[in-house]
């Protein structure tokens, strides 16, 4: 799941392969958010960066990886489906009303922005389920 492996929660156990690849796919998120930690440092933040993230000696960046999840969340959910057909359906249901009045989600997986609170979210919690119990 890319919000487990952006938060560095995935467990992508398996084959020396698949092992490998985690190992590269981490390094390259640790410089990607290295980058960004030090474009917010520049940016001027009056020690606030420095002191959010002042835990993370490894330079995991585990704790801005989970807040830039937090806040493009959204986004990469509109990125991943914003080519899915309209045949494409998703297996919960979100839209419209909550209980035995919920309907699926239509338009690639997003409620549209006319149908009320769940309007244009997100359909799914399961990044915020630990990945062994999904």
């Amino acid at each position: 799941d890319i919000g487990d492996n952006v938060r560095g929660k995935d467990l992508y156990l398996g084959n020396t392969h698949e092992s490998t690849q985690r190992i590269i796919l981490e390094n390259n998120l640790k410089t990607i958010f290295g980058h960004i930690y030090e474009e917010l440092i520049k940016n001027g933040s009056n020690g606030q960066i420095e002191a959010r993230y002042q835990d993370d000696d490894k330079k995991n960046f585990f704790k801005l990886r989970e807040d830039w999840w937090t806040a493009n969340r959204s986004t990469v959910w509109k990125a991943i489906t914003c080519h899915a057909g309209e045949s494409d359906k998703y297996f919960r249901k979100t839209c419209g009303g909550s209980g035995k009045t919920a309907t699926q989600t239509p338009s690639q997986c997003r409620c549209t922005k006319t149908s009320g609170a769940n309007a244009d979210k997100v359909p799914t919690y399961f990044d915020y389920v630990p990945q062994y119990l999904r």
